[in-house]
């Protein structure tokens, strides 16, 4: 079996200490820039691995994060990651992912495991149903906990999202303004904190200029395009003949749009349509999308540079942070038009 390289290795063919050898690897100021990348390049060159175990039982670090969401595959979900890695990137952290898809058994494996690996502190998205025990037993273990995007009831730790019920409301309101009074809503689920408050703010808005709150125009559910594409049936069938609809997110909104072209209606025409999180791909949908901006790359670089700020000693201040969504207005909504 090959042996390790080791930094005595390294050391021995550039003709430097052991200590200037680890001290460059680990990027320190007190190694001369040029110095570093030599060192650097002959590491590479001999093929050494940087021993993670071994530095973590000297400092007590791993420089392992882990980050848990309900689902990869959205990329509202995507965009946090990336703004989450980027931060953590700058202090050379590592982040181990797992998919909850809202399996609290899942979520709680993934933390247990973390823990074995002696992961330095966890970012979530809570599955729904996560007992207040699972975020306490990464706590009570030295592993300090960030929430994103979904608050928890009975947990008091810094927890980065949009501002779902004045994002909606806004969304809610634009409609509104171009004369409808039948929007429908469509999507998004009362187990989740951000559906409970998207939903509050559809009903704020609706209250406030004086229309009634009608239940039936309510499609919960659909938190994808196919699921937005599937809601359309109920959405053209609704007997109250809904001419707007809210939608839970972007990918709601553009599948609903595509059931509702399927059906030979125009979105944006004879159907307005919002949705949510203003997506990359909402700006380039046919027609583009008006959106409500949610955020979701503050989310992510807020909630890594607060747990960062933690595990160097600071603290970021408990409870929820939100994030002021803004409105994007595009294509698929326009005024009010008298069906014949």
């Amino acid at each position: 079996m090959a042996q390790k390289v080791k930094l005595s290795t390294i050391a021995e063919s550039l003709g430097l200490s052991t200590a200037t050898i680890s001290l460059a690897l680990r990027d320190s100021p007190l190694v001369a820039v040029d110095t570093r990348e030599k060192i650097k390049e002959q590491a590479r060159a001999l093929g050494y691995i940087y021993n993670r175990r071994a530095a973590s039982l000297r400092t007590s670090r791993s420089g392992i994060i882990g980050v848990v969401v309900h689902d990869i595959m959205n990329p509202f979900y995507g965009e946090i990651l990336k703004a989450i890695e980027s931060e953590l990137d700058r202090s050379r952290q590592t982040f181990i992912l797992s998919n909850h898809y809202d399996s609290v058994e899942k979520q709680r494996t993934f933390i247990e495991t973390l823990l074995q690996l002696g992961g330095d502190g966890v970012i979530m998205s809570p599955a729904i149903g996560t007992p207040i025990e699972d975020v306490k037993l990464a706590e009570a273990n030295g592993m300090p906990a960030i929430l994103v995007a979904r608050s928890m009831d009975g947990v008091d730790l810094p927890t980065y999202r949009g501002d779902d019920s004045y994002g909606i409301s806004l969304a809610t309101n634009h409609l509104i303004g171009l004369g409808h009074r039948t929007i429908a809503m469509i999507g998004g689920t009362d187990q989740t904190s951000t559906g409970r408050d998207r939903y509050q703010g559809y009903v704020n808005a609706l209250r406030k200029a004086g229309i009634e709150v009608d239940p039936n125009l309510r499609i919960p559910g659909p938190r994808t395009k196919q699921g937005g594409f599937e809601a359309a049936v109920h959405f053209l069938s609704l007997p109250e003949k809904p001419t707007a609809a809210v939608c839970w997110n972007d990918l709601v909104a553009i599948g609903l749009m595509n059931g509702v072209a399927r059906a030979g209606l125009v979105p944006g025409r004879d159907i307005s349509v919002t949705g949510y999180d203003d997506l990359e791909e909402a700006s380039i949908a046919t027609p583009s999308l008006t959106t409500v901006w949610n955020g979701q790359t503050e989310v992510g670089r807020l909630a890594a540079r607060a747990l960062l700020d933690r595990l160097a000693g600071s603290h970021e201040p408990d409870g929820i942070h939100l994030i002021k969504p803004e409105m994007r207005i595009r294509q698929s909504t326009g005024p009010y038009q008298p069906r014949a």
